[in-house]
Formats: structure tokens, C-alpha cells, sequence
């Protein structure tokens, strides 16, 4: 049992490692992707909003799908999808190709965060905070290097010319393929879900609290995953940085992020999951916002952002775990499926808000600087951290009362 579980530590482990590879190559790849296919600020928002379609996608049928055909074989299919993904972005030649090969690398990530999600929950039965941030280090430790990774390897040469982001996404895709070696090898242990035990949809509908905790999600990851997808190219544009210096920026952000999940679980433990997120948050979003007001010379405070930011999702996920014992699948399921939905929105909102600020800008009369659309892009993901925590406190105070308080 011991041995097994080792195993299962490395799926879970390695699967976050390459979850933060696939996530979060794309900081780099972005601006070289616009420039070869020349898109504007609204069609990055769309590729964006598209691929988090493909995750939303995912979400909705990952649960069912480990029901019918175990967890083993759902996580196995998601490293597979994702190493075809890899493959496809290195064949596209066009908007649409490269739109269709993301879309598919995100339902490959969809499957594989409600997977490991699901995984997690089942093995980690004790100290669940801690070990949900130890898991989610792991895709900290990978996203701070990963930008750097891709930035350099962009450049490498082969067989005489440049690997370009098409080279460089078939090579870190094609890593998914490991953690299937010990997913083979190991057992999982089956769930609440698979013994009948079940939270119904229609319960988690009716539970207000259930939807707050969507919203607090929503918010706390869609301000995580904008900094990975904006930060590169706000610093190239709005202060004219090196590719490899934004890069560098952006890797200082996920160490935050990484050590925080290391050394910081104990601590939502010990203070307990809402009080966590409801600080966190607030730092996060303090942090966005203090450094678009100050300029250039504030650029890391959005790296010391990821101090703040970096414990929202695990901790959430440790959250619906306590609460709701008999029912985790269901609940990782309708909150992350939902959550999906609110990072569609997100991207779109972001992007557009970018072109109609740059847009209003540029009016006879109005204020006109090159930088106004993307700082207000960027204030918007730091306003999306304090609402994380502005609807926490509310839910907080409604747990207290009811002296349900995790």
C-alpha cells in the first residue's frame, strides 16, 4: 500500500508539473503568436476565450467520464490529448489551426485538472490543506520555469533555423506522456461517487453557499490565469521590455506562487481555508493594482502578487473537500465546470477592455498615451483579486453564523 501510493504520488505530482508546462509556455509564445499571424488584441482575447471553452468543455464531461471508466484511464486520456494537442499546434499554419490545436491542449488541460483534482481528494484524506498546496507546488515549480523555458527554447536553433513556438510546444507537450507510466502502474482508489454516495447537482444548486464559492474561484483564477496570459506581453508593450527580460518577470511571479504553495499550507490549515483566501486575495489584488498605478517601477509587485494569488485554487479545492465529504467529485465538478465558464468571459472582457480604452484614447481631445488600454486591462485582473475577497468576507460572515466557519 505504502509503494502504491508513492505511485500515485507521482501522477498527482508530475501531473501538476506538466499541467504548469502546458499552462504557462504560452507567456512568451503569445506575442510571437500575433506577430506571425498579425492579430489584434480582441482576437487574442478570443483564443484565449476559445480555449477556455475547450477546458469548459472538459469540465462538464470529466466527472461522468471517471464514473464510467475510472480515474486511471481519465487521467491517461487527458496526457494523451494533450501530446496530440502539441503535435497539431506544430502543424498550424494559420488563426483557425491554431485556434483548433489550443482548443484541444485545453480540454486536455479541462480533464486533467478535475482529474487530478478528483485524484487528490481521494488520496489525501488527512492534512488536506497542506497536501492540496504540496500537489499544487508542483505546478508552481513548473510554471516559474516554464517561461523561461519557452523564451529560450524560441530560439534555439535546429536544423538550421529557429524552433519558433511551433518547435517549442511540440516538445514540452510530448513531456504529458510520462506521468502515464506510473499511471499504469498504480491503483486509485475509488470514490464516494463510485459507491453510490452522492451530492446531487440539484443540492449544490439549491446551497447558497456552494455558489458563493464559484464566485470566489471564478474571480481568484481568472485573475491567476491573466497574469500568466498578460503579463509578458504588458511589460513587451506598455514599458517596451526584452521578451526574455518580461519572461524572467513573469518566472519571479510563479516562484512567489511555488513557494507559497510549498511553505504556506500548514498555514490554511491552521487558520482555516475562507480566512486564507480572504487575506490572500486582497495582497494579490493590492499588489495588481499598486503596481499599474506606480509604473514601471512597480513592475514586481506583479510578481509579488503570486504571493497572494497562489493559494486560491488549492484551498478551495481542500474547502469542497471538508464540506462536502460525500459528495467531492460533484462538487470539484459544478464548481470548476461553472468556473470555466467565468475564464471564457474573462479573457473576452480583458482583451476587449484593452481595445476600447486604446480605442477611447486615441479620440481628438482625449488623453492619449500607448500604454492607457493595457493598464487598464491589468487594473481590471488586480479589481478581480479584491472581489475574490470581498465575496469571501461575505461568505465568512454567512458561515458564522451558522457556525459552519472551515
Amino acid at each position: 500500500m505504502k509503494s502504491n501510493y508513492f505511485v500515485l504520488l507521482l501522477v498527482v505530482f508530475g501531473g501538476f508539473l506538466i499541467f504548469g508546462f502546458s499552462e504557462n509556455i504560452k507567456g512568451p509564445a503569445i506575442p510571437k503568436m500575433q506577430a506571425d499571424f498579425q492579430l489584434s488584441e480582441a482576437q487574442l482575447g478570443m483564443l484565449l476565450a476559445l480555449n477556455s471553452l475547450g477546458y469548459l468543455v472538459a469540465c462538464m464531461f470529466t466527472s461522468a467520464l471517471s464514473n464510467r471508466i475510472g480515474i486511471k484511464w481519465t487521467g491517461i486520456a487527458a496526457f494523451t490529448s494533450m501530446a496530440v494537442a502539441g503535435f497539431l499546434m506544430y502543424q498550424s499554419t494559420s488563426y483557425t489551426s491554431l485556434s483548433a490545436s489550443y482548443f484541444l491542449m485545453y480540454i486536455g488541460n479541462g480533464m486533467l485538472e478535475i482529474g487530478l483534482a478528483i485524484m487528490a481528494a481521494r488520496i489525501f484524506t488527512k492534512n488536506t490543506g497542506t497536501m492540496m498546496n504540496l500537489s499544487h507546488f508542483f505546478y508552481g515549480l513548473s510554471s516559474t520555469v516554464a517561461p523561461i523555458f519557452a523564451a529560450s527554447m524560441m530560439g534555439w536553433q535546429v536544423f538550421g533555423g529557429e524552433l519558433g513556438w511551433h518547435g517549442m510546444y511540440l516538445i514540452m507537450l510530448s513531456l504529458s506522456l510520462l506521468p502515464i507510466i506510473p499511471s499504469l502502474l498504480g491503483k486509485f482508489p475509488i470514490g464516494t461517487e463510485e459507491r453510490g454516495e452522492r451530492v446531487s447537482y440539484k443540492e449544490m444548486i439549491r446551497d447558497p453557499i456552494a455558489w458563493l464559492i464559484v464566485t470566489i474561484l471564478s474571480f481568484g483564477v481568472v485573475s491567476e490565469l491573466a497574469i500568466g496570459s498578460w503579463l509578458v506581453n504588458f511589460l513587451e508593450k506598455a514599458y517596451g521590455w526584452s521578451i526574455d527580460d518580461a519572461s524572467g518577470m513573469l518566472s519571479i511571479f510563479f516562484l512567489f506562487f511555488m513557494l507559497v504553495r510549498l511553505l504556506l499550507g500548514p498555514i490554511t490549515d491552521k487558520i482555516g481555508y475562507t480566512v486564507s483566501i480572504m487575506i490572500f486575495a486582497a495582497f494579490s489584488g493590492i499588489c495588481s493594482l499598486a503596481g499599474v498605478i506606480i509604473g514601471e517601477g512597480g513592475a514586481i509587485l506583479f510578481a509579488i502578487a503570486g504571493i497572494g494569488i497562489a493559494p486560491i485554487y488549492p484551498t478551495v479545492m481542500a474547502l469542497l473537500a471538508k464540506r462536502y465529504p460525500k459528495g467531492t467529485d460533484t462538487a470539484i465538478t459544478f464548481t470548476v465546470t461553472l468556473m470555466g465558464i467565468a475564464s471564457v468571459i474573462g479573457n473576452l472582457v480583458i482583451g476587449f477592455i484593452i481595445e476600447l480604452v486604446n480605442k477611447i484614447a486615441a479620440k481628438p481631445g482625449a488623453m492619449e498615451s500607448p500604454i492607457i488600454g493595457l493598464q487598464a486591462g491589468y487594473a481590471f485582473i488586480g479589481l478581480l483579486a479584491l472581489l475574490c475577497s470581498a465575496c469571501c468576507t461575505y461568505m465568512y460572515v454567512n458561515l458564522r453564523k451558522r457556525n459552519e466557519i472551515l
